[in-house]
Parts: C-alpha cells; structure tokens; sequence
C-alpha cells in the first residue's frame, strides 16, 4: 500500500507545483464586464427613484456597491470616453471634443489604454458598442476597406461598434476593422460637408420620415431617420435602428463564448438612450414617457441579458460589473420624441441642476455602481470618485504596470471601488460644453470659474450652462441654488489655485 501511495502522491504534488498558480491567478483575475450606458441619469433607474421600471440595473445596485458621488469627466460623450480608456483628461489636447461620424482616431495606435491593462494581465478584451473616439489615420477611415487604427491598436483582441453614434452617418456597424455586410460593388461614401449622391434628406424630404427632426439632424435619411451628415452606397451594411441593442447583446455573447479558459474585459458600451431612440417593436408604447421611457426598459432587458448568460454559464460568481453613464440625461436633443413633454414627475438627473453639456452636477455626475464577487452588498459609499481612475485603479488590481506619464490623471482608488477603503479623491475636473472646466473638492464645495457663455444650452434642450461671468461656489449637499463665492472669497481662491494646479500639472 505504501508503494501505490507514494507516487500517487508525488503526482498530486507536482499537479499543486504546475495547476495551482493558474487555478490562483484565474481566482484572482475575475471577469471584468463595463457597461456604460449614454446619457443616463440617476434618476432614470427605478432604484434611484425613477419612475420607469428597471428591474435588472436595480440589482446591480440592491447587492452591490454604489459610488453616490462618481463623475464621467465631460458632460459630452467622446470625451468622457476618451478619459476613460487612457487615464487622461480629454481637455489637455484640442481635437477632443464630440467627434463627427468621420473622424480620425482619437487615442492613438500604441497607447496605452484601459483596454491594454487588461490585455497585458493576460484578458480577453472586447469593445461592443458606441465608440465615438475616431477610426483610421489622418484621412479618417476608409469604409470600403480596412479600418485602422482603431480599438485593435489599442488594447483590444475584438471589437464590435457603432463608429460614432446613431444620429450621425454612416449607419453601419464595423466588426475588428471592416464595414459589416459591405457590398463591394456598392462602396460607401461619406461627407460631413457638401450633400454627396442623390440620397433624400430629411431638410428636403421630410415627407419620408418616420421620426420628425426638431433641431439639426436633418441631412441623409437613412431607415426613416434623418442623420448629421451625407453618405450614399453600402445599403447591404445598413442597420435597423430597432435592431441595435439585440445586436449587441448578442455580439457581447459571441465574444464571451470564445474566450474559453481566459478571464475577459467586455467594454460593453449602449446606445438605447441617446438620440434617434428607437427601441425594438417589443418595447415601443411599453413605458408611460414615450420614447425615451421606451429605450430605458430596452437597456434595462440588455442588462438582465448579461446578467442571465453569466448565470447559465456559472461565471456571474467570477465576474465584476460596473456600470455607469457617459454624461447625465438630456430630452430633446434633435429628435421630436415627445421626451420633455412626457416626462411628467419622472426626475432624470435625480434632483440634480443642469444636464448633459452643462457645468452644473447634472452634466457629470452619473450613476456607478460595482457589483460582483467580494463587493459588499446594498452598500454605499459618497467619497468622490472619478471615471479616469479605472485605468490606475484596475492596475493596481492586477498588479500591471502603468505609465503615469500617460495615464497622468488616474489615481488607484481600487479599495474604494472593492468596498475596501473609506477614501476616494482629493479632487477632480468635470469638462462642461465649450471647454469650461469646474472643480469638485473633497469636502463637498463645487467651483465653476467666471466665464462668458449663454444660460441655456443653445440648440434647445432646455438645459442650463452652469455659465456666469461672476464666480461660481457651491456645497453640493445643499444643491446648486445658493452661490457662496461673494461669502466665502478665501474658498473660491482655493479653489481656483487648486484647479490651476490640476490644468497645468506637468
């Protein structure tokens, strides 16, 4: 017996010396799903006291961890992107701002991204859904051939996107680097000047339209919406605007299947909420607040997908979700979607001032939520936190290396984000429309600098700036209603010299 018990047992112990590092490092690499929602409020989650039901985004916050004070960098899309990926505040350079449908890439080919983290650790990475941050080189991408650079050159294996958004053409989806279901024989082409081809357009044609413009958006029609921009050809690659979220949710399946044995870091980034919102015939009517209300349930159900896939294939125990928003909500943004009509008491930005684009709360402060394997349940935490610190924060996770130079305004606040720690910044820089930057201190005093500019977003969301030419203070507990910087002129200059210390830091 002893004979047969040895070598049994020198197998078990080499089986210990070569699986258990792999067996501990898939332990301690979970799973890393970011969904990041469009122009979503805190309101607009029945949790957080909307009225619209969202049944699935609600358990993400009943048993996981929520950041009551976390900030998208920028009250606009791309740039809140942009920081996001590389650790860097998208104001630093100009050309960052919201991309038309045909622009360059952004990030450039190389750089190190959030993305690349994850791959460096030994992940699986994707990106499904909105880009926004710019495919191709400097003549911008080539739609009828190979679209690069792109996410492939920065971090991720996959990628499945739409280029810019659905308001802008072209309306197509790009898989890795190619226009989906091109017909050579019918190139695309695009321009964000002069009319191209004989495509109607919804200035010329309005009679074709199934959903009226209000303001801009009324260039080349495409599935009866008319877009910022003209295109004409590769009607074969066209997508349905109904169609959009299933596609992704699938495409987010498809990548997840085939990572097999690998942890994976899915960037799973929706379109529901922001404009044309089109949600799919199942849930048109099924809300009380019109469209709007509509693609809220839609991207409620996408959620419960992933949250349902996980469960079936037994990784949701091996799987870290985070979800937020790109910017706070808006209403009308260039479609007649009866949004501000119908939102009766439905309080999107949750008591917040302001919205998308604006330089009060509304525009930057936005749901976050951690939810997962570890994350202490139904738990909040209201230390400021900042979604420029996911690239140092996961880093610091999975013990990579970074560089600092490049992710210059990233910190690693990863125990706050686990429910580990009890502190979170010093500070941080919210990017409102027109380049106007405004600080947030520790203790809970707002800053917005002196500056001329309208007080209404002026294209008609009925939206405020935030904008002054008198200095701006405010405690955030009490609201964004009493200016304080007459009363308290210490404070302001402390402020103000903080916030030139983060815009100039070298």
């Amino acid at each position: 017996m002893t004979q047969v018990k040895k070598p049994l047992l020198f197998i078990y112990l080499l089986c210990l010396v070569f699986y258990a590092p792999r067996i501990y490092s898939q332990e301690s690499k979970p799973n890393v799903i970011l969904i990041y929602t469009d122009d979503l409020g805190f309101g607009d989650i029945s949790f957080c006291g909307g009225k619209i039901p969202t049944p699935n985004i609600d358990r993400l916050f009943k048993d996981g961890l929520s950041l009551t004070n976390a900030y998208s960098t920028a009250a606009t899309c791309t740039p809140s992107r942009y920081s996001l990926l590389t650790g860097e505040y998208a104001w630093r350079a100009k050309g960052r701002g919201v991309a038309p449908g045909n622009a360059s890439a952004l990030i450039s080919a190389g750089r190190q991204t959030l993305a690349s983290v994850f791959q460096k650790a030994g992940y699986k990475t994707a990106v499904v859904g909105k880009w926004h941050l710019g495919l191709g080189g400097k003549e911008g991408p080539d739609w009828n051939g190979e679209i690069k650079p792109g996410p492939l050159e920065i971090g991720f294996d996959h990628a499945f996107l739409i280029p810019a958004t659905g308001d802008r053409i072209p309306t197509v989806f790009v898989k890795d680097r190619r226009v989906v279901n091109l017909d050579p024989k019918d190139p695309i082409q695009v321009s964000y000047g002069e009319k191209i081809g004989d495509w109607p357009t919804g200035k010329e044609n309005p009679e074709l339209l199934t959903t009226m413009y209000s303001h801009g958006h009324d260039q080349t029609i495409t599935n009866g919406i008319s877009r910022i921009g003209y295109m004409t050809g590769g009607t074969s690659a066209l997508w349905r605007d109904e169609d959009i979220s299933d596609r992704l949710v699938s495409e987010s399946f498809l990548f997840m299947d085939k990572a097999e044995e690998n942890p994976f870091f899915l960037y799973f980034s929706t379109h529901d909420i922001h404009v044309p919102r089109i949600a799919h015939e199942r849930f048109q009517g099924k809300s009380d607040f019109g469209p709007r209300g509509d693609v809220i349930i839609q991207l409620d159900e996408a959620v419960g997908a992933l949250l349902d896939y996980l469960e079936r294939k037994d990784l949701l125990d091996q799987t870290l979700i985070l979800f937020s928003s790109d910017n706070g909500p808006v209403w009308d943004d260039g479609y007649v979607d009866q949004a501000f009509e119908l939102i009766a008491d439905h309080d999107a930005t949750g008591g917040l001032r302001g919205g998308k684009y604006s330089a009060f709360e509304g525009g930057t402060r936005v749901p976050f939520v951690v939810f997962g394997p570890g994350i202490p349940k139904g738990e909040s935490r209201n230390h400021i936190f900042s979604q420029v610190d996911l690239l140092a924060s996961f880093a610091g996770l999975l013990s990579v290396e970074f560089d600092p130079n490049s992710a210059v305004d990233s910190e690693n606040h990863i125990d706050l984000l686990l429910g580990k720690s009890q502190s979170g910044r010093q500070g941080l820089v919210q990017e409102a429309i027109q380049n106007v930057l405004t600080y947030v201190s520790e203790e809970g005093f707002k800053y917005i600098p002196p500056g001329k500019g309208p007080d209404m977003v002026p294209w008609g969301p009925k939206i405020e700036t935030g904008f002054s030419e008198k200095p701006q203070l405010y405690r955030l507990d009490q609201g964004e209603y009493e200016n304080l910087a007459e009363k308290m002129p210490e404070k302001v200059a402390q402020l103000a010299a903080e916030l030139d210390a983060i815009i100039f830091k070298k």
